[in-house]
Protein backbone atom coordinates (compact mmCIF):
# COMPACT_ATOMS: atom_id res chain seq x y z
CA UNK A 1 0.00 0.00 0.00
CA UNK A 2 1.16 3.59 -0.68
CA UNK A 3 1.79 5.68 2.36
CA UNK A 4 2.16 2.43 4.49
CA UNK A 5 4.79 3.39 7.46
CA UNK A 6 7.54 1.62 8.61
CA UNK A 7 5.72 0.72 11.87
CA UNK A 8 2.45 -0.72 10.18
CA UNK A 9 4.00 -3.36 7.76
CA UNK A 10 3.98 -6.90 8.67
CA UNK A 11 7.63 -8.52 9.26
CA UNK A 12 9.09 -9.89 6.43
CA UNK A 13 10.33 -13.84 6.92
CA UNK A 14 14.03 -13.14 7.91
CA UNK A 15 12.46 -10.98 10.30
CA UNK A 16 10.14 -13.51 11.56
CA UNK A 17 12.53 -16.06 11.88
CA UNK A 18 15.00 -13.92 13.48
CA UNK A 19 12.33 -13.05 16.33
CA UNK A 20 11.24 -17.23 16.13
CA UNK A 21 15.28 -17.50 17.01
CA UNK A 22 15.55 -15.07 19.35
CA UNK A 23 12.36 -16.61 21.24
CA UNK A 24 13.87 -20.52 20.51
CA UNK A 25 17.52 -19.72 22.13
CA UNK A 26 15.88 -17.17 25.31
CA UNK A 27 13.11 -19.96 26.32
CA UNK A 28 15.86 -22.77 25.63
CA UNK A 29 18.37 -20.62 28.11
CA UNK A 30 15.68 -20.51 30.61
CA UNK A 31 14.96 -23.87 30.45
CA UNK A 32 18.76 -25.02 30.70
CA UNK A 33 19.10 -22.36 34.18
CA UNK A 34 16.34 -24.53 35.26
CA UNK A 35 17.27 -27.68 34.52
CA UNK A 36 20.49 -26.98 35.63
CA UNK A 37 19.56 -25.88 39.30
CA UNK A 38 17.62 -29.15 39.37
CA UNK A 39 20.30 -31.36 38.21
CA UNK A 40 22.64 -29.63 40.75
CA UNK A 41 20.43 -30.34 43.48
CA UNK A 42 19.98 -34.14 42.70
CA UNK A 43 24.01 -34.11 42.23
CA UNK A 44 24.48 -33.27 45.35
CA UNK A 45 21.81 -35.32 46.87
CA UNK A 46 24.05 -37.94 45.31
CA UNK A 47 27.30 -36.97 46.37
CA UNK A 48 26.19 -37.69 49.74
CA UNK A 49 25.85 -41.17 49.13
CA UNK A 50 29.22 -41.31 47.26
CA UNK A 51 28.07 -41.15 43.77
CA UNK A 52 28.95 -38.45 41.91
CA UNK A 53 27.89 -36.52 37.92
CA UNK A 54 26.80 -33.83 37.14
CA UNK A 55 25.34 -34.01 33.63
CA UNK A 56 25.10 -30.87 32.08
CA UNK A 57 25.35 -31.47 28.93
CA UNK A 58 22.17 -33.76 29.34
CA UNK A 59 20.80 -30.31 30.75
CA UNK A 60 21.77 -28.48 27.63
CA UNK A 61 20.14 -31.16 25.71
CA UNK A 62 16.94 -31.22 27.35
CA UNK A 63 16.77 -27.59 27.25
CA UNK A 64 17.13 -27.25 23.47
CA UNK A 65 14.99 -30.16 22.60
CA UNK A 66 11.99 -28.89 25.18
CA UNK A 67 12.44 -25.35 23.95
CA UNK A 68 11.52 -26.69 20.52
CA UNK A 69 8.74 -28.14 22.04
CA UNK A 70 7.04 -25.17 23.63
CA UNK A 71 7.52 -23.32 20.36
CA UNK A 72 5.90 -25.76 18.51
CA UNK A 73 2.54 -26.05 21.34
CA UNK A 74 2.42 -21.97 21.09
CA UNK A 75 2.63 -22.09 17.08
CA UNK A 76 -0.17 -24.78 17.26
CA UNK A 77 -2.27 -22.82 19.52
CA UNK A 78 -1.90 -24.77 22.58
CA UNK A 79 -4.44 -23.67 24.98
CA UNK A 80 -6.08 -20.60 22.81
CA UNK A 81 -9.69 -22.51 22.22
CA UNK A 82 -9.74 -22.57 25.92
CA UNK A 83 -11.82 -19.15 27.17
CA UNK A 84 -10.73 -18.22 30.23
CA UNK A 85 -12.05 -15.21 32.02
CA UNK A 86 -8.93 -13.85 33.73
CA UNK A 87 -5.14 -13.68 32.84
CA UNK A 88 -4.55 -15.73 35.85
CA UNK A 89 -7.18 -18.69 34.32
CA UNK A 90 -5.02 -17.99 30.91
CA UNK A 91 -2.32 -19.10 32.40
CA UNK A 92 -2.73 -21.86 34.81
CA UNK A 93 -5.18 -23.72 31.71
CA UNK A 94 -2.00 -22.79 29.46
CA UNK A 95 1.10 -24.47 31.85
CA UNK A 96 -1.20 -27.51 32.55
CA UNK A 97 -1.88 -27.79 28.62
CA UNK A 98 2.04 -27.34 27.95
CA UNK A 99 3.05 -29.50 30.71
CA UNK A 100 1.04 -32.25 28.93
CA UNK A 101 2.31 -31.49 25.84
CA UNK A 102 5.67 -31.88 27.00
CA UNK A 103 5.03 -34.83 28.88
CA UNK A 104 3.59 -36.71 25.70
CA UNK A 105 6.53 -35.32 23.68
CA UNK A 106 9.00 -36.51 26.07
CA UNK A 107 7.69 -39.58 25.88
CA UNK A 108 7.91 -40.03 22.20
CA UNK A 109 11.25 -38.61 22.49
CA UNK A 110 12.46 -41.34 24.99
CA UNK A 111 10.40 -44.21 22.68
CA UNK A 112 12.66 -42.74 19.45
CA UNK A 113 16.04 -42.61 21.51
CA UNK A 114 14.95 -46.69 22.54
CA UNK A 115 14.64 -47.50 19.31
CA UNK A 116 18.00 -45.49 18.11
CA UNK A 117 19.66 -47.77 20.72
CA UNK A 118 18.06 -51.07 19.12
CA UNK A 119 15.19 -51.38 21.57
CA UNK A 120 11.77 -52.28 20.29
CA UNK A 121 8.91 -49.90 20.79
CA UNK A 122 7.62 -52.35 23.54
CA UNK A 123 11.01 -52.64 25.41
CA UNK A 124 11.06 -48.64 25.33
CA UNK A 125 7.81 -48.26 26.37
CA UNK A 126 8.21 -50.71 29.39
CA UNK A 127 11.38 -48.75 30.28
CA UNK A 128 9.25 -45.28 30.83
CA UNK A 129 6.55 -47.13 32.69
CA UNK A 130 9.15 -48.60 34.89
CA UNK A 131 9.82 -45.32 36.53
CA UNK A 132 8.92 -44.86 40.29
CA UNK A 133 5.64 -42.99 40.22
CA UNK A 134 6.92 -41.31 42.86
CA UNK A 135 9.84 -39.92 41.00
CA UNK A 136 7.58 -39.26 37.41
CA UNK A 137 5.32 -36.87 39.28
CA UNK A 138 8.37 -35.35 40.85
CA UNK A 139 9.10 -34.42 37.39
CA UNK A 140 5.72 -33.31 36.06
CA UNK A 141 5.67 -30.65 38.96
CA UNK A 142 8.84 -29.84 38.57
CA UNK A 143 8.61 -29.03 34.81
CA UNK A 144 5.31 -27.35 35.66
CA UNK A 145 6.74 -25.30 38.18
CA UNK A 146 9.44 -24.33 35.17
CA UNK A 147 6.26 -23.28 33.04
CA UNK A 148 4.65 -21.32 35.51
CA UNK A 149 6.57 -18.12 35.26
CA UNK A 150 7.58 -19.40 30.83
CA UNK A 151 3.55 -18.92 30.25
CA UNK A 152 3.53 -16.29 32.64
CA UNK A 153 5.88 -13.78 30.62
CA UNK A 154 4.38 -14.74 27.54
CA UNK A 155 0.92 -14.14 28.28
CA UNK A 156 2.05 -10.69 30.03
CA UNK A 157 3.71 -9.76 26.85
CA UNK A 158 0.36 -10.73 24.76
CA UNK A 159 -2.11 -8.60 27.07
CA UNK A 160 0.40 -5.52 27.08
CA UNK A 161 0.80 -5.75 23.69
CA UNK A 162 4.41 -6.39 21.37
CA UNK A 163 7.38 -5.15 23.06
CA UNK A 164 5.68 -3.59 26.04
CA UNK A 165 6.76 -5.56 28.66
CA UNK A 166 10.49 -6.10 27.36
CA UNK A 167 9.86 -1.79 28.06
CA UNK A 168 8.29 -1.97 31.46
CA UNK A 169 11.15 -4.54 32.71
CA UNK A 170 13.98 -3.18 30.96
CA UNK A 171 13.29 0.33 30.27
CA UNK A 172 14.54 3.27 32.88
CA UNK A 173 12.45 3.16 36.31
CA UNK A 174 10.01 5.53 37.11
CA UNK A 175 11.99 7.04 39.84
Amino acid sequence: MIGENESSRRPGARERLQEELQRYLAVSAYLYVCFSAILLYKAAILSTAGEHFLPLGLAAGKALILGKFVLLGEAAGVGTRLHARTVLQRIVNNSVLFLVVLVVLTAVEEVVVGLVHGESIRQAVTAIGDRPVLESMASCLLMLLVLVPLVTVTELDRVLGPGRLRQLLLGPSSK
